[in-house]
């Protein structure tokens, strides 16, 4: 479906849509209805590596880039929600120059972190260095905000791990942390001495008190919560049960090509999707996509990207159950970016992150010509 940017409800907020436009035009047009409104933004902008791709011209003065930029930044912070966060990606090149294009609309206090994604897992022999990464920068609007709403990675193997089951514990596996802590903020019930099975007195620690009061304590160690070491005599250290639901790890900062894929493995996905067409030159894996929106977003939040290129962030978000805004100017948005949402919403692509998903089919967009 087709329809004239100037003619767009952009009060449907409940819509997707993908418009063809100069991305700062575009954003100008939509600020209001959308201001506060993105949980996320991802963007892969012209890196200014002088090249030049079949679909733009990566090839600017470093000026007009950087303005660019600067401008695309400035008009995107506003949509974006208290505890959203924009992704940015750039190479080598001229990662130096976005993060202090960034660190100058978001403020250096909101830069989370730097990403390192393994692009490439073959050597480039025609160069001195074999450049097989590129980053991601991180930015929030509140960094406290985004660190409580954000998703953390699940439980690896080794923490798991950590959970023995010494006593045979009918509640299942379980590991020990310390019964005391540091008494800055202490009462005076939590000074009192706890005798182990064995007959064994404990006091805490100088500068330390009980976790919990007498009569608590009293009632954990009753439960069996409290461990006393194998013979009965050690110093109480309470009991923590294994809950999946409850133990996380935190993201680490180098994304490999084995979870996140690489550019050779997008392009291959695309070139399956349109064999007949003239292909992005640079496409983003829907892996490596999907792992931001595993962090940064739920099912129903908006994402927004204004660097739309061959179209992976709308598609990963379709099949992912979140509203999206795709802009791009070039003519690739009908050829390649519509075509790819019909196959997703008719069910055609089954690759990429299709079967991760549990995608089926199904949904709706607008395509919003200039």
């Amino acid at each position: 479906m087709s329809n004239k940017l100037e003619n767009i409800d952009h009060h449907d907020s409940q819509g997707n849509y993908i418009f063809q436009g100069d991305n700062i035009e575009v954003l100008k047009r939509i600020s209001k209805d959308y201001e506060g409104r993105v949980k996320c933004v991802y963007i892969d902008p012209p890196y200014n590596n002088g090249e030049v791709y079949d679909h733009y011209n990566d090839n600017k003065e470093h000026k007009t880039w950087s303005s660019s930029l600067e401008k695309t930044l400035a008009l995107l912070k506003p949509l974006i929600t208290e505890d959203g966060s924009i992704w940015i990606s750039i190479d080598d090149g001229n990662v130096h120059h976005a993060r202090l294009l960034a660190d100058s609309v978001f403020g250096a206090k909101n830069y989370l972190t730097t990403v390192i994604w393994q692009h490439r897992t073959t050597r480039e022999n025609r160069k001195l260095f074999s450049n097989n990464h590129e980053y991601i920068l991180v930015y929030c609007i509140d960094i406290k905000k985004f660190t409580l709403s954000a998703n953390r990675a699940k439980a690896t193997e080794d923490m798991i791990d950590r959970y023995k089951n010494p006593d045979n514990d009918p509640r299942g596996r379980w590991q020990s942390v310390s019964a005391n802590v540091q008494a800055g903020h202490a009462v005076a019930s939590q000074f009192y001495t706890i005798v182990a099975p064995s007959g064994k007195e404990h006091y805490p620690p100088k500068g330390r008190c009980w976790a919990h009061n007498e009569e608590k304590m009293k009632a954990e160690i009753k439960k069996g919560n409290v461990w006393f070491g194998r013979d009965g005599s050690g110093v109480p250290r309470i009991k923590k049960f294994l809950d999946l639901s409850s133990i996380s790890a935190s993201h680490e900062t180098i994304w490999r090509a084995d979870e996140c894929g690489t550019s050779k493995s997008a392009k291959k996905h695309i070139l399956k999707l349109f064999s007949d067409d003239l292909v992005f030159d640079t496409p983003k894996p829907e892996e490596l996509i999907k792992k931001i929106f595993d962090i940064s977003t739920v099912e129903g939040d908006l994402i927004l990207d204004c660097f739309l290129g061959s179209g992976t962030t709308v598609a990963v978000a379709h099949k992912m159950n979140r509203r999206y805004i795709g802009i791009e100017i070039g003519d690739q948005v009908a050829s390649l970016v519509v075509k790819r949402l019909n196959s997703i919403v008719e069910n055609l692509d089954f690759d990429g992150i299709t079967k991760s998903v549990g995608w089926k089919g199904g949904g709706s967009f607008k395509f919003v010509s200039k």
